[in-house]
């Protein structure tokens, strides 16, 4: 199980992360956020998670094996606003 976080206030909409994983795209404000709806061909072990937004950030909690997508989002972002790490013991 993995978390990905987006800094709202850290990320300047270069987008650069959207190339990497599908599942990020960009909201209303003009901010990536997680969707994974969005993502046009999910593997057939992907999740959709659960996602919690507030003004500050957003939140995806990931039970699959698309860790690695996440990280090279997370890697291409020029201003670190993604955080990705392993939670253990979340249901």
């Amino acid at each position: 199980m993995y978390r990905v976080t987006i800094d709202r206030d850290a990320c300047d909409g270069v987008f650069a992360c959207l190339t990497r994983d599908p599942r990020f795209v960009e909201d209303d404000d003009g901010i990536a956020t997680l969707d994974p709806d969005a993502d046009p061909a999910p593997p057939d072990d992907s999740d959709d998670g659960t996602i919690e937004r507030d003004d500050e950030t957003v939140v995806g909690t990931f039970d699959d094996e698309r860790v690695a997508d996440a990280e090279d989002a997370a890697a291409a972002c020029p201003f670190d606003a993604i955080t990705v790490e392993a939670v253990e013991g979340e249901p």
